[in-house]
């Protein structure tokens, strides 16, 4: 162990004439290929409990190890990882999303409110749980860092620049410069943060309560907007000397007897279940590409899993999507789903009194919940207490993202061990485009179709969501399971090109947008497409050395 120990940092503390070595995990590549398996079972700091799959010890114990660098174990992560994203583009736009829609329908909050909360949660929900996941943990939190500022990047040039170049267009100025304004906030107290080394449970706060006045004020901006709206009209309607009187015209629309059924149909309970399992529409598969229809059957068995676990309630059916065989098998899926996925299942196998695991006694709770709710409600009517169904659906969908962001978390440190590559790059690169890919073509979409102000606006509303409730959840989790003061230490000179390129983006925007009178045009989408290129050649320079203190 000579040669190991001169090759990493080794901490000794004398206590009772023991000697303990605490070891880098990063140090395994410098091992030779036959000691890195037992290096990685035996060091503290290999170790992923949060994760199903411990990754390092399956590149370098059961994997050869001549193919371990760059073969098969990169091959296979990046496929692997490219399927964790689908899973958390899936269940974030098909059940999470909806489930918080129909929340937000249920409290009867106004589109204001729930744009700046729920659905902003929905829209950026890959990136809260992974960030929030890789702040949990202390040697990834330079994923989360470089996740965090690297999407903010991506997303104000790339998907901003996108924008523009598709569909130029003048930006509403007040919601514009405000959102700039509440960035650099956070940006600057992330940087003041990451300056100081450390983060106090008030600093932790303090993202969350920044956040808080960040949706007051887009409320009270609302608000305020709607009554100088009103004031004008109701002044322009009694100056008008002319009030034309509408009519309203009322259709009938008459069905035909010979086209009504003789008798009412009814689907039997096994047919309801069969169908409401199939994520495949008929019709909607017949008018679709080749390439669209290869990429549903890949998401199949992902979507049929998740329709067996998750609960989705849709407030613009009329039915409000009650399928009562589903939902009652849903009763007995979705709790044995929560137990045995939150925190790797170490809950979920417990055993009470040293006997009866605690998954017998979730699913024994789920199969009497679910004989109850299916002997006292019918397939055509959805009970009263259907809208419950969401909070079930929000904490599943929840709970399966969460999963999904930590296997991406755990799989993205391993690659930066195999491949020598700091957190901050794999976050500022894999996972924050893994994470804004999404949002682009959306975004993009929506400008397309001729709605630029929208998509200039998610691009900004949605990262400062991000960013705040990203940091201030994941360092109170850590909070709770460790100390009330984290030390967060810059991973070196990258996370400084970060934090700096995206102030310096952010401050360009507020000073060059006003400048042009707020219009973007496809000059400035050009010039947003060249920066985040220098930003990323000056970052992969800094990361390989070219470029240091």
């Amino acid at each position: 162990m000579s040669e190991l120990t001169l090759m990493c940092v080794c901490v000794c503390v004398v206590l009772m004439r023991a000697c303990v070595c605490v070891f880098q995990c990063d140090v395994v590549m410098n091992l030779s290929a036959s000691q890195r398996c037992t290096f990685v079972k035996n060091t503290p700091d290999c170790r992923m409990e949060d994760g199903f799959i411990n990754y390092l010890q399956l590149a370098f114990c059961l994997l050869p190890p001549n193919l371990t660098p760059l073969t098969i174990t990169f091959c296979v992560s990046i496929i692997w990882l490219f399927f964790l994203f689908i899973g958390l583009g899936v269940t974030a736009s098909k059940f999470f999303c909806p489930n918080l829609s129909a929340i937000s329908s249920t409290l009867r909050l106004t589109h204001n409110v729930a744009g700046v909360t729920f659905l902003a949660l929905g829209n950026g929900a890959p990136d809260v749980f992974s960030a929030t996941v890789a702040f949990s943990r202390p040697h990834t939190a330079g994923l989360a860092i470089g996740a965090l500022f690297g999407a903010g990047i991506f997303v104000t040039t790339v998907v901003a620049g996108a924008v523009s170049l598709v569909k130029p267009f003048t930006v509403a100025s007040r919601p514009f410069l405000r959102d700039v304004v509440f960035f650099m906030a956070a940006v600057f107290w992330t940087f003041v943060i990451l300056y100081k080394g450390t983060i106090s449970l008030g600093e932790t706060l303090g993202y969350l309560g920044l956040y808080v006045v960040y949706v007051l004020t887009v409320i009270v901006s609302a608000y305020i907007y709607s009554h100088q709206n009103h004031s004008a009209i109701r002044t322009s309607a009694q100056s008008s000397t002319y009030v034309p009187v509408q009519s309203s015209l009322c259709v009938c629309v008459c069905i035909d007897s010979e086209y009504s059924p003789l008798l009412p149909y009814c689907e039997s309970t096994s047919t309801i279940l069969m169908n409401s399992l199939n994520p495949v529409d008929s019709r909607t598969w017949r008018r679709k590409t080749w390439g669209w229809r290869t990429a549903k059957i890949l998401k199949m068995p992902l979507e049929v899993l998740l329709l067996l676990t998750v609960p989705v309630v849709d407030p613009d059916k009329e039915d409000r999507n009650w399928r009562r065989p589903l939902n009652c098998l849903q009763l007995v899926t979705a709790p044995l789903v929560c137990v045995l996925t939150f925190q790797s299942g170490e809950y979920g196998l417990y055993l009470i009194s040293g006997l009866f695991p605690v998954w017998a006694l979730t699913l024994l709770f789920g199969l009497f919940l679910s004989a109850i709710v299916f002997l006292t409600t019918t397939n055509d009517q959805p009970p009263p207490y259907h809208s419950l169904f969401s909070l079930l659906g929000f904490l599943v969908s929840a709970i399966w993202i969460s999963a999904a962001a930590s296997e991406v978390v755990s799989l993205l440190h391993m690659l930066g061990v195999v491949l020598t590559l700091s957190n901050n790059l794999l976050g500022l690169t894999l996972l924050a485009w893994g994470n804004s890919i999404g949002d682009c073509f959306s975004d993009i979409t929506i400008a397309r179709q001729g709605y630029p102000r929208m998509a200039i606006s998610a691009c900004f509303g949605g990262i400062i969501f991000n960013m705040l409730i990203g940091v201030g959840i994941g360092c109170l989790l850590q909070m709770f399971n460790s100390e009330p003061v984290l030390m967060l230490e810059p991973e070196g000179l990258l996370t400084w090109v970060l934090a700096g390129s995206l102030g310096l983006s952010l401050v360009l925007s507020f000073i060059l947008v006003p400048l042009r009178s707020f219009h973007l045009d496809r000059a400035y989408g050009i010039f947003l497409l060249f920066f985040y290129a220098v930003f990323l050649l000056v970052a992969l320079l800094t990361e390989f050395g070219f470029i240091h203190t």
